[in-house]
């Protein structure tokens, strides 16, 4: 069973993150320049919540405030499900899942480690089944 800490062993436990009173224009500048969908929001190493692109949709886009104007504390999501990076994939897809999230920051003795999004979560669940295909295909021809 895979866990989180294999995944961030892969994709590097490289955090980028937004402080709550920078402007929305920041952080969605700084997604788009990093190719990602949410940033934590975080204050002398204290997470205090997300920003994704879909609080950015709903909560600026749709209600017609400004990107520029607006701090990021006002749209953000909080409180924030997080993991462990002990955590089993499956287990996070699951809380996902439920929660209607794509993004869960990866937290350890307090302080967060790394980023999973559910695209990270498919494809290490498609690279372990591919493992047990090859596996029994190895196991079947011998």
């Amino acid at each position: 069973m895979l866990r989180i800490t294999y995944l961030l062993a892969l994709k590097g436990k490289n955090v980028w993150f937004i402080d709550p009173d920078a402007p929305v224009l920041e952080a969605i500048q700084t997604m788009a320049d990093r190719g990602i969908g949410a940033l934590p929001v975080i204050r002398d190493g204290q997470l205090l919540g997300i920003v994704s692109e879909r609080d950015y949709a709903r909560k600026v886009i749709l209600k017609e405030r400004s990107s520029a104007d607006t701090p990021v504390r006002d749209i953000m999501t909080s409180p924030v499900t997080t993991i462990s990076p002990d955590e089993a994939v499956h287990n996070c897809m699951e809380i996902m899942t439920q929660k209607r999230i794509r993004h869960l920051p990866v937290v350890e003795r307090g302080a967060v480690v790394g980023m999973i999004s559910i695209g990270d979560l498919v494809k290490a669940v498609i690279e372990e089944q591919q493992q047990t295909i090859d596996h029994l295909e190895r196991y079947i021809a011998s």
